[in-house]
């Protein structure tokens, strides 16, 4: 065998190998998610093995020219060129593993619109956990470049192998994909299998596949004003929601979730409306933020609230209530940066937003800003200070329950759990305080959280959607349960009906006790979506273009409904 085909060879390889360590790297770090046995990392291995082949021979395809063309100073061209995949590579396969931690889903041109953010990620983890992981993608980039390097020569005597780049070619059109990677089982082992460089660099045409096929379902979502169930005293209240940070079922009892982490939300349950069938639309703050306020579906690849061009298609709640004579008002106590929030939250018209430069340096005492007691306390003394004769809708988003998890509260010894039930002890808090106020006569509280979490669940899990919604207040007519299938943008239609306010300017928001509201919902996160209607429930994997579980057939008609929302609300947020 020739030198050059021994070094072409020897460079796939390598990387082969490198995709090999970074898949059996990947079940390692991410054990607590899947404990993978001996026979299932074989299995990993084995399902990804030919699309890391494809993707070895894409990424060489450049050398190998370079070996038929250049007979001389070889080295000169391929050692950036090995310098620039190692950092590629290497970052790509670390962030892979480690974010697969916090969002469960493969990595994909979604995190770099939270990577340009960053303050998400250092008020979420420690300086260490950050250092070690740069240390590790520096490893990595070395064990791909620095081989590669070493095995590239100045040159060969006979440069034109002509042969060897016709195998690549053909290897890297070999007809896998990520999907080839998916099997029965759990689906952290199909992630694990999928090569995370060759998911990272597809995905960038993701958003282009779901608008490519037009679809009308605006039959579905159009509802009339009328309500067939009134549920408020007043159709002016003053209105307050509640955002809780990833307050999803799961801990919620009356949910099915576990039974002592909010005992104020279950204290506080029967004397309001509980709407057992709700589901957040999504599955991050940005996200849950434009769908709860905007009344705008979730998209897989997109988040309207950072991309600004959007926002003027984006209805929002406060407008039609601004022109009613509302005053409107959001309290996040931290920093509004974080993918755009202050933008948006202006441009959908909140009038004043409380951010950290509200509090006092000794109150902004967490890592993401002031903690929960402190705000849900700012809050009520905000409120109590409106003139009593004003009518106005105000937000307090809460902040405390995320990563890293450190509150002033010990009740539970899970780390996460405590920081769910401190939440949960700032709710009571402020509710038992604004009963005090004469504004509690007229007060529409609504408590929703922004989005799930996923403790001990998977998105696979239709659960992680299924969320609380309360509303509480004098403004209730009187206290009880509904049980209709709703989303998360379909609060906007449904409290403006109540009003007596059209809902004519939101085109994804239902009004869900309409006598023609047909019950269904609808959510998504990056690698998938649900479907949940009367008939049952259809989960879809967007990367894999399969349904959940992976190999058993889904119902063709939800899965024709979740398809054709999916295309429509692509088509309608793009279109020029």
């Amino acid at each position: 065998m020739k030198k050059a085909d021994k070094y072409i060879l020897s460079l796939l390889l390598l990387l082969i190998v490198i995709f090999l360590l970074g898949k059996m790297a990947f079940m390692f770090y991410n054990g607590d998610i899947h404990a993978v046995t001996g026979g299932e990392l074989l299995g990993v291995l084995a399902h990804g093995l030919l699309l890391d082949v494809r993707t070895a021979a894409l990424l060489l395809l450049f050398p190998a020219a370079c070996v038929c063309l250049i007979r001389h100073r070889l080295r000169w061209v391929l050692v950036p060129y090995f310098c620039l995949l190692g950092f590629v590579v290497g970052t790509i396969v670390v962030a892979d593993m480690v974010m697969y931690e916090f969002w469960e889903f493969k990595l994909c041109a979604v995190h770099l619109a939270y990577a340009a953010s960053p303050e998400g990620t250092t008020n979420s983890v420690s300086t260490t956990f950050l250092l070690t992981r740069v240390l590790t993608v520096a490893a990595f980039i070395l064990l791909v470049a620095v081989p590669a390097i070493r095995l590239t020569p100045k040159g060969f005597a006979r440069g034109r192998q002509h042969w060897l780049f016709i195998l690549l070619a053909i290897l890297a059109i070999l007809p896998v994909g990520v999907g080839s990677c998916y099997h029965r089982g759990p689906l952290f082992l199909s992630h694990a299998a999928t090569n995370p460089v060759y998911r990272f660099a597809t995905s960038f045409a993701d958003t282009r596949r779901y608008s490519s096929v037009p679809a009308d379902v605006s039959t579905a979502f159009r509802t009339s004003d009328e309500v067939t169930d009134s549920l408020l005293r007043t159709d002016r209240p003053n209105v307050l929601f509640v955002m809780m940070e990833s307050f999803g079922g799961k801990f919620v009892r009356e949910l099915g979730g576990l039974p002592d982490v909010a005992p104020q939300l279950s204290r506080l349950i029967p004397e309001g409306i509980f709407w057992d069938q709700y589901y957040s639309s999504s599955f991050r703050t940005d996200r849950g933020t434009v769908c709860a306020y905007s009344g705008w579906l979730g998209y897989p690849t997109i988040s309207p609230m950072k991309e600004v061009g959007m926002h003027p298609r984006l209805s929002s709640l406060p407008q039609p209530l601004r022109q009613n004579g509302y005053q409107t008002g959001y309290m996040y106590a931290g920093a509004m940066t974080n993918m755009g929030k202050m933008r948006y939250l202006a441009d959908a018209s909140f009038e004043t937003l409380f951010d950290e430069t509200y509090f006092t340096p000794d109150e902004l005492n967490s890592s993401w800003g002031a903690n929960d007691s402190t705000s849900a306390m700012k809050m009520f003394h905000t409120i109590a200070e409106v003139r009593p004769e004003a009518q106005w809708m105000m937000v307090w988003q809460t902040i405390s329950s995320h990563e890293p998890w450190d509150v002033p509260y010990q009740r539970l010894p899970d780390k996460r759990l405590n920081a769910f039930a401190y939440t949960d002890h700032c709710l009571g808090q402020l509710i038992d305080s604004l009963k005090t106020l004469p504004v509690w006569d007229n007060l529409l509280v609504i408590v929703i959280p922004d989005h799930g979490f996923l403790y001990e669940q998977t998105y696979d899990d239709a659960e992680f959607f299924h969320s609380p919604m309360l509303w509480l207040g004098g403004a209730v007519r009187e206290p009880r349960r509904i049980s209709v299938l709703m989303n998360q943008s379909d609060i906007a239609a449904t409290l403006l009906a109540q009003m007596q306010l059209p809902h004519d300017q939101f085109p994804w928001s239902r009004n869900v006790l309409a006598p023609d509201y047909e019950p269904f919902v609808y959510c998504t996160y990056p690698a998938g979506l649900l479907y949940k209607d009367p008939s049952g429930e259809t989960l879809y994997d967007l990367t894999a273009n399969q349904p959940v579980p992976i190999g058993q057939p889904a119902d063709s008609l939800r899965l024709q409904k979740a398809l054709g929302i999916l295309h429509a609300s692509y088509s309608q947020i793009l279109k020029p």
